[in-house]
C-alpha cells in the first residue's frame, strides 16, 4: 500500500508560501508556511501534521491490541505533542509526547500501560522515526 501527498512552494522561507495536498482530497492545497510554522496563522505546518498522523496511527494500534485481547474500547483519545528547538543551529523534532484517555470497559491500568507502550512502539509512524529516507532529485529547466 502507498499512500501520497505533494507540497508546492513559492518565494523565500519568510515570505514565501505553500501549499500541501493529500491523495484522498482531505488536504487540498492547505496552506503553510514559515507564519503557520512558527507563529499563530491560519493554516498548518509539518509538526501539526506529524502530531496528527502519530495520534490516529497510535489510536489504531492501540485499538487492535485491545481487541487482540478481547476487549473493545468505548473511546481512545490520544493527543501527541511534536516539539520543534533549534540544535546547532538547524531545527530538529526533539520530543514526540502521546498523551492517552483511554475508556475501556475491563482493563486495568497496568494491562492498558502494557498494551499502549506496545502501541507506541510498533504503530508505523512510531517506526518512521527509525526509517532510511531515500530521495530523487530532479532539476527542471
Amino acid at each position: 500500500m502507498k499512500r501520497t501527498a505533494s507540497a508546492a512552494w513559492t518565494g523565500g522561507l519568510q515570505k514565501g508560501a505553500g501549499k500541501i495536498s493529500t491523495q484522498s482530497g482531505i488536504l487540498n492545497n492547505a496552506q503553510y508556511g514559515f507564519k503557520e510554522r512558527f507563529e499563530e496563522n491560519t493554516g498548518t505546518n509539518p509538526e501539526e501534521l506529524i502530531a496528527a498522523a502519530h495520534a490516529g496511527c497510535f489510536s489504531m494500534a492501540l485499538a487492535a491490541l485491545l481487541e487482540n485481547e478481547d476487549m473493545t474500547p468505548d473511546r481512545l483519545e490520544t493527543h501527541v505533542t511534536v516539539t520543534l528547538d533549534k540544535v546547532d543551529n538547524a531545527f530538529s523534532i526533539t520530543a514526540i509526547q502521546l498523551e492517552l484517555v483511554a475508556n475501556v470497559p475491563g482493563a486495568d491500568q497496568a494491562r492498558l500501560e502494557r498494551l499502549a507502550n506496545i502501541a507506541k512502539r510498533e504503530c508505523p509512524v512510531s517506526k518512521l522515526f527509525n526509517a532510511p529516507i531515500t530521495l530523487s532529485v530532479k532539476l527542471e529547466t
